[in-house]
């Protein structure tokens, strides 16, 4: 299973599979330059203050790097 689709509602992210079932959510934090900042087929960056995690298809953490 792979990521199809990640969509910022509000301060959730939330991830779709290719069939467009929701597999997970993460927060999208409230700061100015907080949200979702992009997808891959596996997966999802969000930034939440001075740091972008990564996530995966079920909205696990999997990284995390400073935007500096």
């Amino acid at each position: 299973m792979g990521i199809g689709n990640a969509i910022q509602r509000g301060s959730h992210v939330y991830i779709y599979d290719e069939n467009n079932r929701q597999t997970g959510s993460v927060p999208a934090g409230t700061g100015p330059n907080d949200g979702l900042k992009g997808y891959t087929s596996s997966q999802v960056n969000v930034q939440r203050g001075s740091y972008i995690y990564s996530h995966d298809e079920r909205g696990r953490q999997i990284g995390s790097k400073p935007t500096g």
